[in-house]
């Protein structure tokens, strides 16, 4: 597809962002207001504690910064996305983090305050401005960590070394991104390809094996030069997380990091849990595809090539429009208006063009609609992507519609779960109109490789941080041999033993830029079995489940994420959701295997 300047392509393929603010001239008149924001805020310091009114007042002021920071952040954010080389919008960016800090430097205080009042004291407050009581339950989070809130000094010490504590995953995106290179890849004609982070999972999926291998072996021979560089980055990303979750007192790393989210430990062990009992079909999997490949020996740089190669499925953007209007039918007649409504009211930006952002990414805030960020070249993979981003967008449009500003953000353990579950939609509708065999069986393919990299290798990942915590906690070394010997044990237990365990494949930890996130990765793998839950009750059970998911996302934050999703009919403090998940996929590798006989 021929890359266009901005200027070539129609203004109704581009996002609206007047809808935020009219001109540049008035977000900048904007954000001259914002700037005395910080002094407002701090001139409530010593006040919030003796008077619920000024508490009131704090907390109202508070919301309004969160809104125009917000809006000043999306505006200047999406102006550069559209070409980052414009170093006016890039100045904009700068100015709204400059003030994003100042106000988080004004707020520092309030916590600390706060928590100097007792239960009898709040009580009595909201007696005194039952207007109050509309910010409970956020007031009551932050008494909830009051045993993990230190003292002011403690706090402004803790404070004083983030920056440090950011350090490892800093020094490793610099390690990674910026300095390392990779030697190029020979195909089977003796042509040199160029490895980059970018170009190695493309270069995994391509049909020629030989490229395949000399990829997979030249990626991973400069993480092997390095390895013991890669084992001590992140060891210090592990010691910085004890460092923190010891000094709020929390009994574990895992425990400190769940705990912002309301979401206990058992839904992290249950999931590991619940995986390792459904290993035989990930078994099942890597011997159909042995199979279907025709190698005598699987190997891991054979993981992601197409087990069907021979179909190819193309969409201009109308009809990827189109199609995903059909597939989300299910959802109801309000849902799809307000999805038919973002597509022809310019919510996104669709085509490239030079300088813009690459990947695809939803984002918004309250106050005004969501935006989509797209490069769309006419794929599969590029309707599932414009799907999945509407499903985030979706989820924002209901909470910020329902919520007021304060409830209105979603915590990120539920973040995945709208825009998979319309993914699984848009799957169910392609399987059940499509009368080509081969074009099914392809479908299929690609339905079993979200599977196998969410739901099953994000959660190997999330074990592996686990268990690298655990062994840091008790003084135990992290060096590269034992991470390499964690490693391979762990992808051994996953893939089984029709899977030849390259040595190369042990060394993968060090190319896995979430290990630095603070157990992040298994929110991927809860949330797309939650979506499968989700999406199999929708398709199943019709206007009950549609009304009850709209009310999970309409939720925000207002009730813990395992509550939301209860009674959207999901419960992920069980291991159900995984379970069902699972048996999904067993019952995908059969219908793929009698496919292709």
């Amino acid at each position: 597809m021929e890359i266009k300047s901005r200027e070539e392509i129609e203004p109704r393929y581009h996002w609206d962002l007047s809808t935020i603010y009219a001109t540049d001239e008035a977000f900048v008149e904007e954000l001259e207001r914002a700037k005395g924001f910080a002094a407002q805020l701090t001139a409530y310091q010593g006040k919030i504690s003796q008077s619920a009114d000024a508490l009131l007042g704090y907390l109202k002021l508070e919301d309004e910064v969160y809104v125009n920071l917000s809006k000043l952040a999306n505006y200047a954010q999406r102006k550069s996305d559209e070409d980052t080389r414009i170093s006016k919008y890039q100045e904009y960016v700068g100015q709204v983090m400059s003030l994003d800090v100042a106000i988080s430097g004004a707020e520092a205080w309030f916590t600390p305050e706060l928590l100097t009042l007792d239960a009898a004291d709040m009580e009595k407050f909201y007696a005194q401005c039952p207007e109050l009581e509309h910010y409970r339950r956020s007031l009551d989070r932050e008494f909830r960590r009051k045993a993990h809130t230190l003292s002011p000094g403690e706090e402004a010490l803790l404070a004083a070394a983030g920056e440090m504590a950011q350090q490892p995953d800093n020094i490793y995106s610099m390690f990674a991104d910026a300095d390392m290179t990779f030697p190029d890849a020979v195909d089977a004609e003796g042509k040199t390809h160029a490895v980059t982070h970018g170009s190695f999972v493309p270069l995994l999926m391509s049909s020629d094996r030989v490229l395949r291998k000399s990829a997979f072996e030249q990626h991973y021979s400069v993480y092997g030069q390095y390895r013991n560089t890669c084992a001590a980055i992140l060891a210090s990303q592990c010691k910085q997380l004890k460092f923190y979750a010891d000094a709020r007192k929390y009994s574990n790393t895992l425990s400190a990091a769940l705990d912002g989210t309301e979401v206990p430990e058992q839904v992290y062990t249950n999931l590991i849990d619940a995986v390792h009992r459904n290993l035989p079909a990930m078994y099942k999997y890597t011997r159909l595809r042995r199979k279907l490949l025709g190698v005598d020996e699987l190997h891991f740089y054979d993981l992601y090539t197409p087990m069907v190669g021979d179909v190819e499925m193309t969409f201009t953007y109308p009809e990827a429009c189109d199609l995903i209007l059909k597939a989300l039918e299910p959802m109801g007649e309000e849902y799809c208006a307000i999805v038919k409504h973002g597509l022809e009211s310019r919510w996104i930006d669709v085509y490239e063009n030079p300088g813009k952002r690459s990947g695809a990414y939803s984002s918004g805030s309250y106050g005004i609609n969501p935006f989509i960020l797209l490069n769309f070249h006419g794929t599969l993979n590029d309707v599932f992507t414009l799907i999945h981003e509407m499903g985030h967008s979706m989820h924002s449009y209901f909470s910020r519609r329902t919520q007021a500003p304060r409830y209105s953000e979603y915590v990120i353990f539920v973040a995945e779960v709208a825009s998979t579950c319309n993914e699984a939609l848009l799957m169910q509708y392609l399987l059940k109109h499509t009368t080509d065999l081969r074009q099914r069986a392809y479908l299929i393919n690609y339905f079993l490789e979200q599977f196998r990299t969410t739901l099953y290798r994000q959660t190997m990942f999330a074990e592996f941080e686990l268990e690298i915590n655990r062994m840091n906690e008790r003084g135990e070394g992290l060096t590269a041999d034992a991470l390499n010997e964690l490693y391979g044990r762990l992808n051994r237990e996953y893939f089984g033993p029709d899977i030849v365990l390259d040595e190369e494949i042990k060394l993968e930890w060090a190319r896995i830029p979430h290990f630095y996130y603070n157990y992040y990765v298994y929110q991927y793998s809860t949330g797309y079995a939650a979506a499968i839950a989700l999406s199999e009750r929708i398709l199943n059970e019709g206007a009950d489940a549609v009304e009850d998911y709209v009310n999970f996302l309409s939720g925000g934050c207002s009730k813990p994420p395992i509550e939301l999703l209860r009674g959207a009919g999901v419960d992920m403090a069980t291991a159900k959701p995984i379970d069902d998940a699972l048996r999904l996929f067993d019952s995908l590798v059969d219908e793929m295997d009698a496919l292709t006989q």
